[in-house]
Protein backbone atom coordinates (compact mmCIF):
# COMPACT_ATOMS: atom_id res chain seq x y z
CA UNK A 1 0.00 0.00 0.00
CA UNK A 2 0.94 3.25 -1.01
CA UNK A 3 0.57 7.04 0.15
CA UNK A 4 1.17 9.80 -2.57
CA UNK A 5 2.49 12.53 -0.04
CA UNK A 6 2.41 14.95 -2.42
CA UNK A 7 -0.84 15.79 -4.94
CA UNK A 8 -2.21 18.81 -6.41
CA UNK A 9 -5.48 16.86 -7.08
CA UNK A 10 -7.41 20.53 -6.85
CA UNK A 11 -5.98 21.73 -10.08
CA UNK A 12 -7.96 22.47 -12.86
CA UNK A 13 -6.23 19.23 -15.14
CA UNK A 14 -8.11 16.75 -13.02
CA UNK A 15 -11.75 18.42 -13.40
CA UNK A 16 -12.76 16.14 -16.36
CA UNK A 17 -12.15 12.80 -14.39
CA UNK A 18 -11.24 13.38 -10.92
CA UNK A 19 -12.97 10.24 -9.14
CA UNK A 20 -11.42 7.88 -12.55
CA UNK A 21 -8.16 9.12 -11.68
CA UNK A 22 -9.06 8.22 -7.99
CA UNK A 23 -10.57 5.06 -8.92
CA UNK A 24 -7.10 4.12 -10.48
CA UNK A 25 -5.00 5.19 -7.63
CA UNK A 26 -6.83 2.42 -5.78
CA UNK A 27 -6.54 0.25 -7.89
CA UNK A 28 -2.93 0.55 -8.03
CA UNK A 29 -2.53 0.35 -4.53
CA UNK A 30 -2.58 4.30 -3.42
CA UNK A 31 -4.23 4.17 0.30
CA UNK A 32 -3.86 7.95 0.77
CA UNK A 33 -3.36 10.76 -0.93
CA UNK A 34 -1.95 14.38 0.32
CA UNK A 35 -3.83 16.91 -1.80
CA UNK A 36 -1.59 20.34 -1.35
CA UNK A 37 -2.70 23.59 -1.42
CA UNK A 38 -0.17 26.25 -2.95
CA UNK A 39 -2.59 29.10 -2.72
CA UNK A 40 -5.80 30.13 0.03
CA UNK A 41 -7.59 29.32 -3.01
CA UNK A 42 -5.88 25.93 -3.67
CA UNK A 43 -6.61 25.18 0.07
CA UNK A 44 -9.74 25.17 0.21
CA UNK A 45 -10.43 23.21 -2.98
CA UNK A 46 -8.19 20.93 -0.89
CA UNK A 47 -10.48 20.94 2.25
CA UNK A 48 -13.32 20.01 0.08
CA UNK A 49 -11.62 17.28 -1.35
CA UNK A 50 -10.67 15.80 1.71
CA UNK A 51 -13.93 16.47 3.36
CA UNK A 52 -15.53 14.35 0.67
CA UNK A 53 -13.57 11.92 -0.65
CA UNK A 54 -12.22 8.90 1.42
CA UNK A 55 -8.58 8.52 1.82
CA UNK A 56 -7.53 12.16 1.09
CA UNK A 57 -5.93 14.69 3.47
CA UNK A 58 -5.39 18.37 2.58
CA UNK A 59 -2.58 20.84 3.55
CA UNK A 60 -2.62 24.81 3.68
CA UNK A 61 0.11 27.43 2.20
CA UNK A 62 1.17 29.93 0.10
CA UNK A 63 4.18 29.21 -2.66
CA UNK A 64 6.90 30.90 -3.38
CA UNK A 65 5.49 31.95 -6.50
CA UNK A 66 2.80 33.75 -4.55
CA UNK A 67 4.74 35.39 -1.79
CA UNK A 68 4.21 38.96 -3.15
CA UNK A 69 1.08 38.60 -2.09
CA UNK A 70 1.28 37.42 1.40
CA UNK A 71 -0.64 39.88 4.44
CA UNK A 72 -1.54 39.33 7.92
CA UNK A 73 -4.74 38.42 6.34
CA UNK A 74 -3.14 35.64 4.62
CA UNK A 75 -1.33 34.36 7.70
CA UNK A 76 -4.59 34.64 9.69
CA UNK A 77 -6.32 32.49 7.19
CA UNK A 78 -3.65 30.40 7.19
CA UNK A 79 -3.89 29.99 10.77
CA UNK A 80 -7.48 29.64 10.60
CA UNK A 81 -7.20 26.44 7.83
CA UNK A 82 -4.65 24.96 9.69
CA UNK A 83 -6.49 24.11 12.65
CA UNK A 84 -9.00 22.05 10.85
CA UNK A 85 -8.66 18.07 10.83
CA UNK A 86 -8.64 17.94 7.58
CA UNK A 87 -5.42 19.89 7.18
CA UNK A 88 -2.57 17.81 7.89
CA UNK A 89 0.50 20.68 7.20
CA UNK A 90 1.42 23.63 6.03
CA UNK A 91 2.41 23.70 2.26
CA UNK A 92 3.70 24.36 0.13
CA UNK A 93 6.10 27.02 1.25
CA UNK A 94 9.24 27.70 0.43
CA UNK A 95 11.86 29.76 -1.62
CA UNK A 96 11.77 29.40 -5.73
CA UNK A 97 15.31 31.64 -7.12
CA UNK A 98 14.80 29.91 -10.40
CA UNK A 99 11.76 31.91 -11.18
CA UNK A 100 11.69 34.26 -9.24
CA UNK A 101 8.24 34.91 -10.03
CA UNK A 102 8.03 36.83 -6.57
CA UNK A 103 10.98 39.11 -4.97
CA UNK A 104 13.36 37.32 -3.02
CA UNK A 105 12.59 39.20 0.11
CA UNK A 106 9.22 38.62 -0.16
CA UNK A 107 9.71 35.26 -0.86
CA UNK A 108 11.86 34.75 2.43
CA UNK A 109 9.55 36.70 4.27
CA UNK A 110 6.59 34.88 3.87
CA UNK A 111 8.48 31.44 4.36
CA UNK A 112 9.70 32.63 8.00
CA UNK A 113 6.28 33.30 8.93
CA UNK A 114 4.75 30.22 7.60
CA UNK A 115 7.46 27.92 9.35
CA UNK A 116 6.50 30.23 12.44
CA UNK A 117 3.17 28.97 11.85
CA UNK A 118 3.60 25.42 11.50
CA UNK A 119 5.50 25.44 14.56
CA UNK A 120 2.59 27.48 16.27
CA UNK A 121 0.16 24.61 14.90
CA UNK A 122 2.08 21.88 15.76
CA UNK A 123 1.93 20.16 12.20
CA UNK A 124 4.83 19.52 9.77
CA UNK A 125 5.45 22.20 6.73
CA UNK A 126 5.78 21.06 3.39
CA UNK A 127 9.12 22.94 1.55
CA UNK A 128 9.38 23.57 -1.77
CA UNK A 129 13.21 24.38 -2.60
CA UNK A 130 14.72 25.38 -6.04
CA UNK A 131 17.67 27.27 -6.74
CA UNK A 132 18.15 28.83 -3.09
CA UNK A 133 20.31 26.93 -1.37
CA UNK A 134 22.57 28.76 0.80
CA UNK A 135 19.50 30.38 2.02
CA UNK A 136 17.08 27.40 2.08
CA UNK A 137 19.75 25.52 4.59
CA UNK A 138 20.28 28.71 6.49
CA UNK A 139 16.35 29.02 6.97
CA UNK A 140 15.34 25.77 7.35
CA UNK A 141 17.75 25.68 11.00
CA UNK A 142 15.00 27.81 12.67
CA UNK A 143 11.91 25.75 11.80
CA UNK A 144 10.37 24.84 14.87
CA UNK A 145 8.11 21.88 13.28
CA UNK A 146 8.80 18.51 10.87
CA UNK A 147 9.86 19.32 7.55
CA UNK A 148 9.27 17.96 4.41
CA UNK A 149 11.54 18.82 1.51
CA UNK A 150 9.17 17.67 -1.17
CA UNK A 151 9.80 16.79 -4.47
CA UNK A 152 13.66 16.52 -3.49
CA UNK A 153 16.22 17.97 -5.96
CA UNK A 154 18.16 20.32 -4.29
CA UNK A 155 22.13 20.39 -3.56
CA UNK A 156 24.45 18.95 -1.11
CA UNK A 157 24.14 21.99 1.23
CA UNK A 158 20.21 21.34 1.68
CA UNK A 159 20.28 17.25 1.98
CA UNK A 160 23.03 17.99 4.79
CA UNK A 161 20.60 20.31 6.34
CA UNK A 162 17.99 18.37 6.20
CA UNK A 163 19.88 15.06 7.34
CA UNK A 164 21.05 17.13 10.35
CA UNK A 165 18.07 18.30 11.49
CA UNK A 166 15.75 14.86 10.80
CA UNK A 167 14.15 16.68 8.04
CA UNK A 168 11.37 14.10 5.66
CA UNK A 169 12.73 13.94 2.03
CA UNK A 170 9.66 13.18 -0.31
CA UNK A 171 10.73 12.05 -3.94
CA UNK A 172 8.99 12.35 -7.36
CA UNK A 173 8.96 10.98 -10.42
CA UNK A 174 11.93 13.19 -11.30
CA UNK A 175 14.33 10.51 -10.08
CA UNK A 176 13.65 8.36 -12.82
CA UNK A 177 14.73 10.58 -15.41
CA UNK A 178 17.21 10.11 -17.28
CA UNK A 179 19.48 13.00 -16.38
CA UNK A 180 18.62 12.49 -12.63
CA UNK A 181 22.19 11.76 -11.18
CA UNK A 182 21.78 12.03 -7.10
CA UNK A 183 21.39 8.35 -6.68
CA UNK A 184 22.88 8.42 -3.79
CA UNK A 185 20.36 10.97 -1.40
CA UNK A 186 17.81 7.84 -2.44
CA UNK A 187 20.12 5.61 -0.10
CA UNK A 188 21.51 7.99 1.91
CA UNK A 189 17.94 9.02 3.26
CA UNK A 190 17.01 7.15 6.18
CA UNK A 191 13.80 4.76 6.01
CA UNK A 192 12.39 6.47 8.90
CA UNK A 193 12.40 9.82 6.75
CA UNK A 194 11.30 8.44 3.47
CA UNK A 195 8.19 9.67 1.43
CA UNK A 196 6.99 8.98 -2.34
CA UNK A 197 4.94 11.49 -4.30
CA UNK A 198 3.65 12.33 -7.78
CA UNK A 199 3.50 15.99 -7.56
CA UNK A 200 0.50 15.80 -9.94
CA UNK A 201 -0.13 16.26 -12.82
CA UNK A 202 3.44 17.56 -12.85
CA UNK A 203 6.51 15.43 -12.77
CA UNK A 204 5.14 11.89 -14.34
CA UNK A 205 7.67 9.51 -14.25
CA UNK A 206 9.55 7.04 -16.54
CA UNK A 207 7.71 5.27 -18.61
CA UNK A 208 5.02 7.68 -18.44
CA UNK A 209 6.93 10.80 -19.15
CA UNK A 210 5.27 13.62 -21.22
CA UNK A 211 2.17 12.90 -20.14
CA UNK A 212 -0.34 14.39 -17.48
CA UNK A 213 0.80 12.50 -14.02
CA UNK A 214 -1.81 10.78 -11.33
CA UNK A 215 -1.23 9.43 -8.18
CA UNK A 216 -1.63 5.77 -9.43
CA UNK A 217 1.70 6.87 -11.27
CA UNK A 218 3.42 6.73 -7.57
CA UNK A 219 4.23 3.21 -8.58
CA UNK A 220 6.69 3.90 -11.30
CA UNK A 221 9.02 5.72 -8.57
CA UNK A 222 8.17 3.71 -5.50
CA UNK A 223 9.62 0.66 -7.29
CA UNK A 224 12.56 2.49 -8.43
CA UNK A 225 13.33 3.56 -5.28
CA UNK A 226 12.74 0.02 -3.90
CA UNK A 227 15.36 -1.29 -6.86
CA UNK A 228 18.05 1.74 -5.57
CA UNK A 229 17.63 0.63 -1.77
CA UNK A 230 18.23 -3.28 -2.69
CA UNK A 231 14.87 -3.52 -0.91
CA UNK A 232 11.63 -5.91 -1.62
CA UNK A 233 9.18 -3.27 -3.06
CA UNK A 234 6.39 -4.53 -0.09
CA UNK A 235 8.78 -3.65 2.23
CA UNK A 236 9.34 0.44 0.79
CA UNK A 237 5.52 0.72 0.79
CA UNK A 238 5.30 -0.52 4.46
CA UNK A 239 7.82 1.63 5.31
CA UNK A 240 6.52 4.75 3.22
CA UNK A 241 3.10 4.11 4.47
CA UNK A 242 4.02 3.77 8.36
CA UNK A 243 6.18 7.18 7.88
CA UNK A 244 3.27 9.34 6.29
CA UNK A 245 0.70 7.83 9.02
CA UNK A 246 2.80 9.00 11.76
CA UNK A 247 3.85 12.44 10.38
CA UNK A 248 0.81 13.59 9.34
CA UNK A 249 -1.27 11.65 12.42
CA UNK A 250 -3.74 9.39 10.59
Amino acid sequence: MLVDAHCHLGDPAFDPDRDAVLARARDAGVTHVVVIGATLAETDRAVTLARTRPGLSATAGVHPHEARGWSAEAAARLRDLLALPEVVALGETGLDYHYDHSPRDDQRRAFEAQLALAAEAGKPVVVHARDADDDMAAMLGTAGAAVVLHSFSSGAKVFAAGMRMAAYFSFSGMITFKNWTMHDRLTACPPDRLLVETDAPYLAPQPVRGKPNEPSNIVHTARFIAEQRRIPYEELEAAVEGTAAQLFGW
